[in-house]
């Protein structure tokens, strides 16, 4: 039977992170994947350029039943932190919109990045290893692999959650931590499209493609950012955003002119262009064709401004400015980006992530219940989680 200090279950962001620190520590680490290759994720993610942190990162940019436990790590391992490392790997990158950080290049970067740092530390890394049963004993954990037994003092659970599952993601992470007595926060989909029942899909089909600037609310929350109609309903930024606070029969609103008051803008245009259309008014500020079928849907279509009432006019406006909308439901794990809950930080302490029913256990990253915003707050907690696992992970042992 092989034997290790430190097993990491997950080739992650996350995973590989805790292993570098782990293994700069002085201790032996294994970090096994199903996978065939490690950060998966990270390659995909950022359209291929991997949005690697947020430098605006902050306890409120995160979903959590306890919105305090994510303070600790944050604070430990920052933005800064991880953009030093970046630099020193000689990894060009740039600030997008909202301190979001992208490579220039490649996000494969980013991955030869961790499997280099990996490497001088002396983590290992075992791809295409399924584990199929984890024990705890006296003296640590036994995993069962189809290649064999391995053994460890302390195991790391990086697994990830149950978004994007034509990647290999599962529940693994959950069911082990209900193995060893910890709690679990309902999971569901996050930062996902939402969808609409038939009847609002065959309204909306002609602006499916069009992509507009808005801001979407729901309740106190609020995000402005570019929306997209899809064949399934929308998506884009803002409604990405939105989805995590999104519950199944609650209702969004959309402004899809932030900034503008619709309203006051017909009448002065009604009182200097009297013969304007109202759809060719309002594309003053909307895409074309989101403009007519405004005018249309608010039978606004027939006639000029001069034609138009001020109840009139404000049933345009209120179309734009406060148009409240009620999906169905999401696209899924299919195509969130992240999975919403996870196990219970009340079983977790907050400086080491080890778990508190289970000493030795500790979980990291997405497994757990803490769920950032769209825009590079996942990956930091990622590498700040996994950094103080790192830190912590077999204390005593370390040379």
């Amino acid at each position: 039977m092989e034997r290790f200090d430190v097993v990491v279950i997950g080739a992650g962001a996350a995973g590989m992170m805790c292993a570098i620190e782990a293994g700069r520590r002085g201790l032996s680490v294994l970090v096994i994947d199903h996978a065939d290759a490690p950060g998966e994720k990270i390659r995909i993610s950022g359209g291929g350029r991997c949005n690697f942190t947020n430098l605006r990162t902050g306890p409120a940019n995160f979903l959590s039943a306890n919105p305090r436990f994510c303070i600790s790590a944050l604070s430990r391992y920052t933005p800064r932190d991880f953009v030093a490392l970046v630099d020193r790997h000689g990894i060009a990158h740039h600030e997008k919109t909202l301190g979001q950080l992208f490579c220039d290049g490649s996000a494969k970067q980013i991955i030869a990045m961790l499997l280099s740092e990996m490497k001088a530390n002396r983590a290992q890394l075992r791809p295409s290893t399924e584990v199929s049963g984890v024990t705890r004993g006296a003296d640590g954990f036994a995993l069962t692999t189809a290649s064999g037994m391995i053994a460890c003092a302390s195991l790391i659970v990086a697994s990830g959650g149950k978004s994007i599952p034509k990647m290999g993601a599962s529940g693994f992470g959950y069911a082990l931590a209900e193995q060893f007595g910890l709690r679990l926060v309902e999971t569901r989909p996050a930062l996902v499209p939402l969808t609409f029942e038939p009847g609002m899909l065959e309204r909306l089909k002609p602006l499916v493609g069009v992509a507009v600037d808005v801001a979407v609310s729901h309740g106190k929350t609020r995000f402005e950012e570019a929306m997209l109609f899809t064949h399934r309903g929308l998506s884009g930024p803002a409604i990405l955003q939105i989805s995590s606070y999104w519950r199944e029969g609650d209702a969004i609103t959309l402004n899809l002119g932030p900034g503008i008051d619709v309203f006051a803008g017909l009448r002065a245009a009604r009182a200097s262009q009297p013969r304007q259309a109202v759809a060719t008014a309002l594309a003053a500020w909307l895409p074309r064709s989101l403009a007519q079928w405004i005018a249309e849907t608010t039978d606004a279509a027939r006639g000029n401004l001069a034609d138009q009432s001020d109840v009139a006019l404000r049933r345009v406006a209120e179309a734009v400015n406060a148009w409240t909308l009620k999906p169905v439901g999401s696209e899924g794990y299919r195509t969130a980006e992240v999975t919403l809950g996870g196990v219970d930080t009340r079983d977790l302490d907050s400086r080491t992530l080890e778990a508190r029913p289970c000493p030795g256990l500790y979980f990291i990253g997405e497994v757990v219940d803490v769920t950032g915003w769209l825009g590079g707050y996942n990956f930091q907690w990622a590498w700040a989680s996994g950094w103080c696992a790192g830190q912590a992970v077999g204390a005593g042992r370390a040379s």
